[in-house]
């Protein structure tokens, strides 16, 4: 599948940020950020596309997620995560990759035995008639994505019980913190206005809408690389 859009994310104003600790994912948590992934796509346009609504959808969703994170090449996946303070629930998950010179998705043919391992996954989540639409909708996305060295924002989403309390802001910061002290650029496609206002507000530009793609017409996102002295 594809990790080229952002799900709804919550706001950053009104609430309080629960106590949580926000840290790379050890590979114990990449399934309990694939489900929270899955409940924050639920009702996403793009995703729509990918999974139609129907029967076992959120546990496609969460096969999907799962799939694609583990297809990241592992020097160059990083997930955040947002875990409760004390009972370690993590209640928020963002997926990046860093900077390479080229566009690419997770969801592509498999070219290493670690992406051939999540091909069931993918089966499971797309079925094997959606095999080809997901790749056709994913190389749609990938179309406009800047050729300069940049870290991807794939997805970010807060479960249901952590919404609207500042968690999805926090992960986007904590990373950005990493990528303005490399003197990086970031990209991310965002599906929604809400969420395009909220990547405006931490420096992101949009280079247009996306189109081709059913449902749905998702905004490119650009934000320059901050030079520190």
């Amino acid at each position: 599948m594809t990790d080229e859009f952002v799900s709804s994310d919550d706001s950053i104003s009104g609430g309080t940020v629960p106590d949580v600790t926000i840290s790379a994912a050890r590979p114990d948590q990449l399934d309990s950020a694939a489900a929270v992934l899955a409940e924050g796509f639920r009702d996403d346009p793009v995703m729509l596309g990918f999974v139609p609504r129907g029967p076992r959808r959120h546990a496609r969703l969460v096969d999907l997620f799962a799939a694609m994170m583990r297809s990241i090449p592992t020097g160059l996946r990083a997930v955040d995560v947002a875990v409760v303070d004390g009972d370690g629930d993590v209640v928020g998950a963002a997926v990046w990759e860093a900077p390479r010179t080229r566009a690419s998705s997770a969801l592509r043919l498999p070219v290493s035995w670690a992406e051939l391992g999540q091909l069931p996954r993918y089966l499971r989540a797309l079925g094997l008639g959606g095999l080809v639409p997901a790749v056709r909708h994913q190389s749609t996305l990938a179309a406009p994505r800047p050729r300069l060295p940049h870290w991807y924002l794939g997805e970010i989403a807060v479960g249901d019980a952590a919404r609207g309390l500042g968690v999805g802001t926090s992960l986007i910061e904590h990373r950005l913190a990493t990528v303005d002290a490399r003197s990086e650029a970031a990209y991310l496609e965002s599906s929604t206005e809400r969420n395009r206002a909220l990547y405006r507000r931490m420096g992101f530009v949009e280079l247009g809408p996306i189109r081709g793609l059913p449902g749905a017409t998702p905004a490119a996102m650009w934000r320059p690389a901050t030079r520190t002295t």
